[in-house]
């Protein structure tokens, strides 16, 4: 959260999907051809560094890459950009040899979106042209209230298309757009040596499947896969959404998979195999702003930071030193956000806990428990009840660590979890991590955050004291798209990470803004704004705003 964006324009944003396809790639291989990869690059600070990347297609000039770059887009900002294709040797790491290099360009992602689908040359060092190659990348808005489905395939007694083994098979999934193009939306892995394949489920945006149109035609293509890129034609298929939604009550959705040329020339021909949709999850994705609407329960937690590095408490250095004069960093940092969210907190009751410490009765190291030690019923009465639990808590404690805080977003990720049934979206979690420095357990962290996207929760990290918290900004998505561990990316941004010392001397007035997610559809001199207290919206004009809401 930077100190321009407290008092500048309100930033604009929404997210946006980039899908890339490359034509007439030079052939930098002697015996096969190119293994191109596509590299999305942005620039920050006049830095070039690297978003993300798609996956690597073998032997292929003319990729259609099935990887999406989501990005935050902000209508008022120049994002330059920047495509490189690579032909990859062997690893997916990229080669430094100048004929690695097939070619690149560079655009701002505002062109990307005005044009929705750009078409551009690629070029060489010293803007020479990369022969007759160019670059297509289309563009979705994705929408804050757009939905996202979870699809289970398998198929049955596919066609044999191999001589000394079986077919090796994977599925294409493409949209017809309303002009006839077919935009592709999914390719799973390849399954070696099976007529029976069962792929990995895979998550898709509704406007990404079927731009949010139950009955919009969806070509599905399966292929028997060969390393030189020349993939056999296994059948195909045609589908909807709605005749996915058919699945439930322990029915599958079935199709026959037909390769047109084989039903033409033999009399007996049945199908080539069948596809089979065998489970179907189908998830409502809300925004903080959709839960206010509704007039929804908010529910504040805070976790505290209770490590060694934060200093003997009997030690006037100490973050958690109390002095009966003024409070100390810990109290400052929970006062300044606490106020300001539990106006939006209709019963003013706060969940309070505690991590990193030895806790009584055995003093055992806890990462996750009640600051009042009641695990039935953690709740304190207002901040004002957090800053007395805090305070009766610190004597009884030995502060000790390390830094885990995947446990407790683990945990209100689960108590979230539960309330998925919740029809009406009547409640929401906001979780306040304040800590002393870097968590000791990133892998862990990311992996809970990337789970917790997927639920109605927002978390606010504070870091309290000097310590360098360049680290952390890795948790906050302002750098680029948070990832698992296994390169899972996030559902959707919900942390914000802010270091209290950037803000503390500043006015306060901003701090609703961090838990406010900016509406798409909106123009770019409009947001919505939650009225604390009684859940109502009104438009506002340029308001103070957090550069990235944490939604």
């Amino acid at each position: 959260l930077s100190g321009a964006a407290l008092g500048g324009p309100v930033a604009c944003v929404s997210k946006v999907e980039l899908r890339v396809a490359c034509k007439a790639l030079l052939d930098r291989d002697t015996l096969n051809k190119s293994d191109p990869c596509v590299i999305l690059m942005v620039q920050n600070q006049g830095q070039w560094t690297e978003l993300d990347r798609t996956e690597v297609i073998k032997s292929n000039l003319h990729p259609v890459f099935a990887k999406v770059f989501t990005l935050d887009y902000y209508f008022e900002e120049v994002q330059k950009l920047r495509f490189e294709v690579y032909d990859i040797h062997g690893t997916h790491s990229i080669g430094t040899r100048d004929d690695d290099f097939l070619g690149g360009v560079e655009c701002t992602l505002g062109q990307i979106v005005a044009q929705k689908k750009m078409v551009k040359p690629l070029f060489l060092k010293y803007a020479k042209y990369a022969g007759k190659s160019t670059i297509t990348v289309h563009a979705e808005e994705i929408s804050g209230n757009n939905g996202y489905v979870e699809l289970f395939f398998c198929a049955k007694k596919l066609d044999d298309k191999d001589l000394f083994s079986k077919s090796d098979p994977f599925l294409e999934i493409y949209r017809i757009n309303d002009d006839g193009t077919e935009q592709l939306v999914h390719r799973t892995e390849v399954i070696k040596n099976n007529l029976n394949p069962v792929w990995e489920p895979f998550k898709v945006s509704l406007i990404s499947l079927c731009s949010c149109d139950e009955d919009r035609k969806l070509k599905c293509l399966v292929w028997d896969s060969d390393s030189r890129g020349k993939h056999d034609f296994i059948g195909e298929f045609y589908a909807t959404f709605r005749e996915m939604q058919k699945i439930g009550g322990g029915s599958k959705v079935t199709w026959d998979c037909m390769n047109p040329k084989y039903k033409l020339k033999k009399k007996n021909y049945k199908n080539s195999g069948v596809v089979i949709l065998s489970d179907l999850k189908l998830h409502r994705v809300y925004s903080f702003l959709d839960y206010i609407m509704g007039g929804c329960q908010i529910h504040f937690t805070v976790a505290i930071d209770f490590t060694a590095s934060n200093g003997d408490p009997r030690n006037s250095c100490s973050l958690h030193y109390i002095n009966p004069y003024q409070p100390n960093e810990y109290l400052k940092a929970l006062i300044a956000v606490g106020e300001i969210c539990q106006d939006y907190d209709s019963d003013k009751r706060f969940s309070a806990l505690g991590f990193g410490a030895r806790i009584p009765p055995n003093y055992e190291v806890s990462h996750d428990f009640a600051i009042n030690f009641n695990p039935e019923d953690d709740e304190c009465e207002e901040i004002q009840g957090v800053v007395e639990a805090y305070q009766n808590c610190l004597p009884k404690i030995q502060l000790y660590g390390p830094t885990n805080v995947s446990p407790i977003i683990s945990r209100i990720a689960k108590l979230s979890a539960g309330e998925e049934t919740i029809k009406d979206a009547s409640r929401y979690h906001i979780l306040l991590i304040l800590t002393d420095g870097v968590v000791t357990d990133m892998a862990d962290t990311r992996e809970a955050i990337v789970r917790a996207s997927y639920q109605p929760l927002s978390i606010i990290i504070v870091g309290v004291g000097n310590a360098d918290f360049t680290d952390m900004q890795i948790l906050d998505g302002d750098d680029g798209v948070l990832r698992s561990p296994k390169g899972e990316p996030v559902l959707r941004d919900i942390v914000q990470f802010v270091p209290f010392r950037d803000f503390k001397t500043v006015s306060i007035a901003f701090l609703p803004f961090l838990i406010l997610y900016l509406h798409p559809s909106l123009p770019p001199s409009t947001m919505l704004c939650a009225q604390p207290g009684g859940g109502v919206l009104q438009s506002q004009g340029h308001l103070p705003h957090a550069a990235h809401p944490i939604m």
